[in-house]
């Protein structure tokens, strides 16, 4: 890599070239089960630097075919889709910038921190509101790549519903703005006969001979984290041609985003929480079908053995929550802390309502409760709308579980590791009680120690095993148990990712998942934009189980 850090550095690249052992080992890993040492590692100072990279790469490919650039951000993705062997191109240095914040639209650049951006809407009274649990971790680019969702997606949908606008630099090396085009505004982007004019014909002609087929392909379910969102990208009848939605959710793997205009939504006045347990599974549908009758903003849940975990691990929040507030955390539990002693409950289900006034939360609330109270003779707990600091402070701790608890997983647990491989499952909530003992059958087949968290309302479960990776009998569970759960998925019309990626974990299970003639499409679309597939290789379409297989850590 010497000789093409020299050419990087000649061609007039102003950042940071990185090849030390350090770095190549930390940007080895990210939050997935996979390793992955790169060659190098660059830190673009701004766009121009990274038209500088792909433009070189894209010179030195036919005689370096290994050459590859990958994005970077944050590294929180669980599917290992920010990994790569050649080079490494880290956004969290210098593509800091909230650059423009209103109440309706915020402009900035991929390596700021979600919590940072957050701020910044909150001050405008506004919310992206896609954000995952990770959102404490989590870059606003890792979010683009990924397609991201979480608590409020039930409410608000995913981050593609909220992009408004992308600067992406495609294969040429040039930087170019992608945003939704009327059809005019198409015909005379086709009409262009440059680079970026190709792209818009080949994928508009693509989107038209295989209409049917592309929107019929549209998975049934309400999140959808695989594949390229091809069937939103052109749409007849609005006679809308949106690029946006196959960036989206790409991974990086047909161009580098540099800049994002995110869509913002009024932070709601007033919010409250109704949390409540569950002791028996097999009443989840119809409790499920209930709470969704009431409309609520967010419908949450984590398991017992996701809160056995947390009491576990609650020192190691100690630090950053500081004594006091630790100590109050403590005082709350004590009522949780029970229960688990008791073996009960074995699901803790969490419903939000947001609304104009306290009084008009609290009715919501109190009309659930009691429907849930009569169908259901089961111990429920509620939090009321009214918004002083105990009520808030009760409705904390159980977010804290809730968001938490993949975080302290990754971080604490000694003698097992965190193995994200059948992580963000969705299936329509109608036949989670028939789904859900088969999912815990599969488990308890394979001797996975799993948590079970997730999206009540979405259907949509990340289920995290810890295992001894390391250990060769521990790594010979992952290809069958993977085929078991995804299989028992798709029997119920379900999709693999919801919200995480495809990245080494799924991309191998995409004809499976859309059938040979979409995927194939996929493949035509990477193509399409990256035909020396300079971005982001193994993953998506270009991926395949034995080369991710051989690249899952065995040392940790």
């Amino acid at each position: 890599m010497d000789d093409f850090v020299q050419k990087l550095t000649t061609a007039g690249f102003k950042g940071e070239t990185d090849s030390s052992d350090e770095a190549k080992e930390f940007y080895s890993h990210d939050a997935s089960l996979f390793e992955i040492r790169p060659a190098l590692v660059v830190r673009p100072k701004d766009s121009g630097d990274v038209q500088t990279l792909v433009q070189l790469v894209a010179a030195e490919k036919s005689s370096s075919p290994s050459l590859s650039v990958t994005a970077r951000a944050a590294g929180t993705d669980m599917a290992g889709g920010t990994l790569n062997e050649s080079i490494i191109v880290d956004f969290m240095k210098y593509f800091t910038a909230i650059e423009n914040v209103t109440p309706n639209e915020a402009q900035v650049q991929p390596g700021v921190y979600y919590r940072d951006f957050e701020v910044e809407t909150l001050k405008q009274n506004a919310l992206m509101p896609s954000y995952p649990a990770s959102r404490d971790m989590c870059s606003v680019g890792g979010m683009v790549a990924n397609n991201s969702g979480g608590e409020k997606s039930l409410e608000y949908g995913k981050v593609k519903d909220f992009v408004n606008e992308l600067r992406v630099v495609f294969g040429d090396g040039k930087e170019y703005v992608v945003k939704p085009l009327q059809k005019a505004e198409l015909d005379a982007k086709m009409a262009q006969g440059d680079y970026e004019g190709n792209i818009y014909k080949q994928i508009f002609e693509l989107c038209e001979k295989h209409y049917d087929a592309i929107k019929a392909a549209a998975p049934t379910v309400s999140k959808n984290s695989m594949g390229y969102t091809l069937w939103e990208v052109w749409d007849r009848q609005t006679g809308v041609f949106d690029l946006t939605k196959l960036i989206v959710g790409s991974e990086g793997t047909l161009g580098l985003v540099t800049d994002i205009k995110y869509r913002l939504v009024p932070k709601r006045a007033h919010s409250g929480l109704l949390v409540f347990f569950l002791k028996d599974i097999s009443k989840l549908g119809d409790v499920i079908n209930t709470v969704l009758d009431a409309k609520p903003a967010t419908f949450e849940g984590f398991d017992d053995q996701t809160m056995i975990l947390f009491f576990k691990l609650l020192p190691s929040l100690m630090k950053s929550l500081g004594v006091a507030e630790f100590l109050k955390l403590m005082i709350s539990l004590i009522p949780e802390g029970f229960r688990v002693l008791r073996g009960y409950p074995k699901l803790i289900l969490m419903v939000e309502f947001n609304g104009e006034t306290p009084e008009e939360v609290e009715q919501k609330i109190v009309a659930l409760h009691k429907v849930l109270a009569l169908k259901n003779k089961q111990f429920h707990y509620n939090i009321t709308a009214e918004e002083d600091d105990e009520t808030e402070a009760e409705a904390e701790k159980f977010w804290l579980m809730r968001r938490k608890s993949f975080q302290l997983l990754r971080s604490k647990v000694k003698d097992k590791h965190t193995a994200p491989f059948i992580d963000d499952l969705v299936v329509d909530p109608q036949y989670l009680p028939e789904f859900l003992p088969r999912i815990q059958k599969i488990i308890r087949k394979y001797k996975l120690f799993a948590t079970i968290a997730g999206h009540m309302g979405d259907g949509n479960f990340h289920i995290i095993p810890l295992m001894q990776i390391e250990k060769e009998s521990e790594r010979a569970k992952l290809l069958p148990a993977m085929k078991e759960v995804n299989e028992l998925v798709l029997e119920y019309h379900g999709s693999l990712s919801g919200e995480h990626n495809d990245g080494m974990v799924r991309g191998p299970w995409l004809e499976r998942q859309f059938g040979k003639e979409i995927a194939d499409l996929f493949k035509e679309i990477k193509h399409i934009f990256d035909p020396d597939n300079i971005f982001n290789p193994h993953k998506k379409s270009d991926s395949d189980w034995d080369y991710s297989f051989s690249h899952i850590r065995k040392s940790f």
